[in-house]
C-alpha cells in the first residue's frame, strides 16, 4: 500500500478536510513514491489560526531570544542526525544526485546554528534628541505568522533559508511545499517537533499552489509571504501583499552570464561552465545558462564544454557514479525539448544533447547535457530562462560589448567572471547588474552571505544579517523623562 502523509498542523498529522490526496512521483523510474494531502483554504485557514495562536502564546512568546536559539541549534542536530534519510527521501522526490543530496544535508544544519546564534543578536538604538530630557529608542519585533512557499528543487535548503531566520526572529510559520517534494518538509515539521518547538509554530499544508497557495498568500492574518519560484508566480504574489500592505520575499527566476575572458584558466572556467549549467540538471535560479568567451578562448572552450557534455555520466540518482539526473516532472521535460527544438528553429546550433540520452534504460524524465552555438542575445533561448541543462555560448570581443549583452535581460540574480586580471574582476563585479558574483568560482554560497536579486529575479534579502531584518518590524519609542508641566501643548518636543 502507498505511504500517505497528511498536514502537519498545530503539532500533529491532520487529514484534509476534503479527503483528497496526490500522487508524488520517482522522476528517475516513474513509479509513485506515496500520497500527500490535497490542501485547500479550509486547511491552510487551519494552519494559519494555527500559527497565530502559537504566536500570542506563552509558549513561544515568553521564551527569551536566546532560548530560541536553542530550539534552533536543537533542530540542526537532529537535521545533521538524519541527514541521509534526509538526503535520500529529496533524491527520490526530484531526481537530484544522492551525493549532492548528502552535501547540502551535511551543511543543512550550519543553517539552523548560524540563526539560532543570530536569534538574541537582534537589537534596537538610542537615537539622539535635541532635548536630553527626551529619550528615543528603537527595537526590532517579530511579524507574526509567516507563509513560506518553496519549490522542488532544492526543498529543504531553500525552505531552511526562510524559516531558519523568521523562527530566529520570533515568528511563527505556515510552509506550502512544491506538491512534487512534499515529503522532506514534512519530516523537517517532525524533527521541530522532536527539537521541543511548541505546537503551532511550525507547520506545513501540501498541495496545490491554485488552491493551498493562493489561500496562504490571500490569508487575513499572514503578516508576511516569503516565495521562491517562477518570476511571474512572484508577481502575482506581489502584487497581492502590496494590495494588503503586508512585507514579501522573493527569489524568482535567472539568466545568468558565465563570463570567460581571454587570460583566463580555460580548462577550470570550462570547468565552472559546467558546473554553473548542468548541476542539478540545470534546475536552479542560479544556472549560469547564458555563456559569454572571449574571441580568443572561444573556440576552445566550446571544445572542452561540449566534449565534457558528451561524457557525462547519465542514469541513476542514487548511484555514486552517475553525473546527471532527471528532471523532476514530465511538463519540465516538455519545456526544456521545446525551447531547444525554438533555438534551433531560430537557427542555433545543437553541438551536444538536444534529445533523450540515447541507451539509457531508465524510463525517467532525461534529457541529455545541451550545448548551443550560433546563438545571439536575442534569441528567446538566451533570454527566457529554461530551468535545464541547456547551454547558450556566444562569443565576445571588448569588454564594453560584453558589459552590454550581460546586463541585456530582465533578471539579475547571479554572474560569473573568469578572469586573472584583479583590476577587471573588481570592475565587473562592480558593473554586472546581478546580486550575486562570483570569480573564478560558481555556485558557492553560504547561510551568513546575503543573497538578493535584482531586476525580475525578486524582492528583499535571504540568508546573512540583512536576512533577520526582513521578518522584524521596526519600532520607534519616545520617552518624556522630565515630570515638569508641558510648556506649549501645540508644539512638538524632540
Amino acid at each position: 500500500m502507498t505511504e500517505r502523509y497528511m498536514h502537519f498542523i498545530n503539532g500533529e498529522y491532520v487529514a484534509p478536510s476534503e479527503d483528497r490526496y496526490f500522487s508524488s512521483t520517482n522522476p528517475a523510474t516513474l513509479e509513485e513514491l506515496y500520497e500527500a494531502a490535497r490542501g485547500n483554504a479550509q486547511d491552510v485557514d487551519r494552519a494559519v489560526k494555527a500559527a497565530h495562536a502559537a504566536f500570542t502564546s506563552s509558549a513561544w512568546s515568553l521564551l527569551s531570544a536566546t532560548q530560541r536559539g536553542h530550539l534552533l541549534r536543537r533542530l540542526g542536530d537532529l537535521v545533521g542526525e538524519n541527514a541521509e534519510k534526509l538526503a535520500m527521501n529529496e533524491s527520490l522526490d526530484n531526481g537530484k544526485l544522492l551525493r549532492e543530496m548528502r552535501g547540502q544535508m551535511a551543511t543543512l544544519p550550519e543553517y539552523f546554528y548560524y540563526y539560532a546564534g543570530l536569534a538574541d543578536k537582534v537589537q534596537g538604538a538610542q537615537i539622539p534628541t535635541m532635548n536630553p530630557a527626551i529619550l528615543n529608542y528603537t527595537q526590532r519585533e517579530p511579524l507574526g505568522v509567516v507563509g513560506a512557499i518553496t519549490p522542488w528543487n532544492s526543498p529543504l535548503t531553500l525552505t531552511t533559508s526562510k524559516i531558519a531566520p523568521a523562527l530566529a526572529a520570533g515568528n511563527t510559520v505556515v510552509i506550502k511545499p512544491s506538491e512534487y517534494t512534499s515529503r522532506t518538509v514534512l519530516l523537517l515539521a517532525e524533527l521541530a517537533e522532536q527539537a521541543g518547538f511548541p505546537a503551532g509554530v511550525i507547520n506545513v499544508v501540501t498541495g496545490f499552489g491554485a488552491e493551498a497557495g493562493a489561500a496562504l498568500v490571500a490569508h487575513p492574518l499572514l503578516a508576511k509571504i516569503s516565495f521562491t519560484g517562477s518570476t511571474a508566480t512572484g508577481s502575482h504574489i506581489a502584487s497581492q501583499a502590496a494590495s494588503r500592505f503586508i512585507g514579501c520575499t522573493l527569489e524568482l527566476g535567472g539568466k545568468s552570464p558565465n563570463i570567460v575572458f581571454g587570460d583566463a584558466n580555460v580548462s577550470n572556467a570550462a570547468m565552472g561552465v559546467i558546473a554553473g549549467i548542468y548541476a542539478a540538471a540545470g534546475q536552479t535560479c542560479i544556472a549560469g545558462s547564458r555563456v559569454f568567451a572571449h574571441k580568443s578562448v572561444y573556440d576552445e572552450l566550446v571544445e572542452k564544454v561540449t566534449a565534457r557534455a558528451r561524457s557525462i555520466v547519465i542514469g541513476d540518482p542514487l548511484a555514486d557514479s552517475t553525473e546527471l539526473g532527471p528532471l523532476a516532472f514530465a511538463d519540465q521535460l516538455a519545456k526544456v525539448a521545446s525551447y531547444v527544438k525554438i533555438g534551433a528553429e531560430e537557427g542555433a546550433t545543437v553541438l551536444a544533447g538536444g534529445c533523450r540520452p540515447e541507451g539509457l534504460e531508465l524510463p525517467g524524465y532525461y534529457y541529455a547535457p545541451t550545448v548551443l552555438t550560433d546563438v545571439n542575445n536575442d534569441m528567446r533561448v538566451v533570454r527566457e530562462e529554461i530551468f535545464g541543462p541547456v547551454a547558450a555560448i556566444m562569443p565576445f570581443e571588448h569588454e564594453d560589448e560584453l558589459l552590454g549583452m550581460a546586463n541585456d535581460t530582465e533578471y539579475g540574480l547571479a554572474a560569473g567572471v573568469w578572469t586573472q586580471n584583479l583590476s577587471r574582476a573588481h570592475r565587473m563585479a562592480r558593473k554586472l547588474e546581478a546580486g550575486t558574483i562570483w570569480v573564478n568560482t560558481y555556485r558557492a554560497m553560504s547561510p551568513m552571505s546575503p543573497r538578493q536579486g535584482f531586476k525580475n529575479s525578486g524582492v528583499g534579502i535571504e540568508h546573512g544579517l540583512e536576512s533577520m531584518n526582513e521578518y522584524t518590524r521596526l519600532k520607534s519609542v519616545w520617552i518624556n523623562t522630565d515630570e515638569s508641566p508641558v510648556a506649549d501643548p501645540f508644539v512638538m518636543r524632540s
